[in-house]
């Protein structure tokens, strides 16, 4: 093992300093790749070639483990230490595994999260490569997403100051798109929590900030309507989002490995960034920039290898959001893992957020794409997010939390273990056996675990099995890993929640029903002319990313528990075409998120001594 296990358990990053990483050549080696199969970064990371799915091709997948959670606290359960400690505990009984997770942004790791590499001995290492910049795929999407921004812009202002002669004349390529400036859905974006750059203005000619308002205007899209064009460009309101959030992030993570650039390049050149004057959608291959796109992508498309404390290998690839986007890593990644481990070995992968975010997302959006079936989920719960949606204090992430969570409480946890359960009937609508991981904190008493024990094994859980990885890596995970095993072996029932070729108000009712337990739907007028504009366009079949809050099952993160007897706004529809889904907007949705108080950052620094990183977490 290249950590040895100490206690008191010390940080996280701690941890990740003292491990003995084995070079990542050797890791690669342990599961049949060789060094021409890897684009190295350094010793301890290093990208795999797309080639090895076409070498493997006739070799037989191993099992499919998704690791999703119930809703959880702001303080979050656990779900990556599970993910990374289901893999050590199969590792530990023998079994071959590969883990396969997200790439965290920089945002929420100097922001209010922190890192995302696991926790206590149950991690993916280097971890501050892991939580920096890895091997620079977020960068390299910023870098393309960005590129289609300045050329949407470029274009409005040559349209504007160019003739259709001079336009065929210097660009015979693009004909005159007539773009409709207020039409733009194509924000910049920024791998760092920004607020103020939520809403920006654009276009702005050198002097202009200061000049007196127009005469009668009173909103600033009047102010800006009125402002004049110049060589700067189009003034416009606009703004930024968080990289992660980016539609080109969506698309990396949905590519077939298979098809690979050719997948890759489709996808970017079908991105709607807006439309023209008379209503006609405008795509990046309209603009000829999604070549140039690829380019900026093609390395980013090869799955990051990395490795656990203890030694086994870990894909860590791509980072899309788990609210306006699918929320899982690539299909790349899996669909390599699943070949290196073989019909007798394991991929265990996660899903962001609660299991009615990103595991409904996984199965019904990740999985259409990939074709891959699923074997077993592993259903994360903790004691104090149960107490929580039991009507517990409220959680707040830096401030310590109230006795009724490290005290025993029995009737507080049974009033929330609704939750738990409409998670595990929400898993079997899927027809996948579901194991339930209770992740243990040293305050929970054996009369809590049974509790819940109890109540999942009612609902129908195929097992329940306290995890404890963080303090005790692959040997905490044993158990948690025995009962994968057994729930793997199952037979596979799997079906989607709904058929692509209903509308999509059945599909967003569908989901609402079955998964939130919502009476019905309200759309709001935008929502109504948005489903009659992607049905004329043949956008109703594809499948959809609803997005909403993820600490609850409804549009309200307040409503704790299993909410019943409430209706779920949608406000808006978008479509991620290049992706290949729509996404309802359900309540208030931030694309960008904002620094707290006391960011992350504040505790992080460098040891001019070592070089070495500290207070990452």
């Amino acid at each position: 093992m290249p950590v040895k296990r100490v206690y008191p358990v010390p940080s996280d990053i701690e941890i990740a300093q003292m491990a003995e990483l084995i070079p990542i050549a050797e890791v690669a080696a342990s599961v049949g790749l060789s060094e021409d199969d890897l684009e190295l970064y350094g010793k301890y990371k290093a990208k795999v070639h797309l080639d090895v799915l076409h070498r493997l091709k006739d070799r037989p997948n191993g099992k499919y483990v998704d690791v999703t959670a119930i809703t959880p606290t702001p303080l979050g359960e656990g779900k990556t230490v599970t993910t990374i400690g289901t893999s050590l505990g199969l590792a530990y009984i023998g079994k071959k595994v590969i883990t396969c997770i997200r790439q965290p942004s920089m945002g929420p790791t100097f922001g209010i999260k922190g890192g995302a590499a696991g926790g206590g001995y149950s991690q993916v290492v280097p971890m501050e490569d892991f939580n920096l910049h890895l091997t620079g795929d977020i960068h390299a999407v910023g870098a393309a997403h960005n590129l289609l921004a300045a050329a949407i812009d470029a274009r409005i202002l040559h349209e504007w100051e160019m003739t259709d002669e001079q336009l065929a004349k210097f660009c015979p390529e693009i004909p005159r798109l007539d773009i409709d400036p207020n039409s733009i859905l194509w924000n910049r974006v920024v791998d760092i929590s920004d607020r103020a750059l939520r809403n920006i203005i654009i276009g702005l000619q050198a002097g202009q900030v200061g000049e007196p308002l127009p005469e009668g205007a009173s909103t600033l899209g009047e102010v800006v309507a009125n402002l004049p064009y110049g060589t700067d460009g189009v003034p416009r309101v606009t703004g930024y989002d968080i990289t992660v959030a980016s539609e080109i992030m969506a698309i990396l993570a949905l590519v077939d490995g298979y098809k690979g650039l050719a997948d890759l390049r489709e996808r970017l050149g079908r991105i709607v960034w807006g439309f023209s004057k008379d209503g006609r959608p405008l795509t990046a291959e309209d603009l000829k920039v999604a070549g140039a796109m690829t380019v900026l992508l093609k390395d980013a498309l090869m799955p990051n290898l990395m490795q656990t404390l203890e030694g086994t290998p870990a894909f860590v690839h791509c980072g899309p959001f788990a609210n306006i986007a699918q929320g899982n890593n690539s299909i790349i990644a899996d669909q390599i893992a699943l070949k290196l481990v073989g019909p007798d070995g394991f991929v265990v992968t996660e899903s962001g957020f609660g299991a009615d975010c990103g595991m409904e997302k996984f199965f019904n959006i990740k999985c259409r794409y990939s074709g891959l079936i699923p074997n077993c989920v592993v259903l994360v719960c903790t004691v104090r997010a149960l107490k929580m949606h039991g009507g517990g204090p409220k959680v707040v992430p830096g401030r310590p939390l109230d006795k009724a969570y490290t005290e025993e409480n029995v009737e507080l946890l049974q009033a929330g273990l609704p939750n738990l359960i409409q998670h595990i009937e929400n898993v079997l609508k899927f027809g996948i056996p579901v194991v339930v991981a209770i992740n243990r904190f040293k305050t929970d008493t054996d009369r809590e675990i049974g509790v819940i024990r109890e109540a999942a094994m009612k609902a129908g859980a195929f097992d329940c099995v306290v995890s404890e990885v963080w303090a005790k890596g692959g040997e905490g995970g044993a158990a948690l890993a025995e009962a994968v095993v057994r729930a793997c072996e199952q037979p596979s029932n799997f079906r989607f929640l709904y058929p692509l070729d209903i509308p999509i108000r059945e599909k967003i009712e569908t989901i609402a029903r079955e998964i939130y337990r919502a009476d019905g739907v309200d759309y709001m007028p935008e929502a109504e002319r948005k489903i009659e504009l992607y049905t004329a366009m043949g956008y109703d079949r594809l499948p959809l990313c609803m997005a909403k809050t993820h600490l609850s099952f409804s549009h309200n993160p307040e409503l704790k528990g299993a909410p019943r007897g409430f209706r779920l706004p949608v406000r808006d529809i978008r479509a991620s075409v290049g992706a290949g889904f729509l996404y309802p907007l359900c309540g208030a949705m931030r694309t960008m998120p904002g620094l707290p108080s006391r960011p992350a950052f504040v505790d992080v620094d460098i040891d001019l001594a070592t070089g070495k990183v500290k207070g990452l977490f």
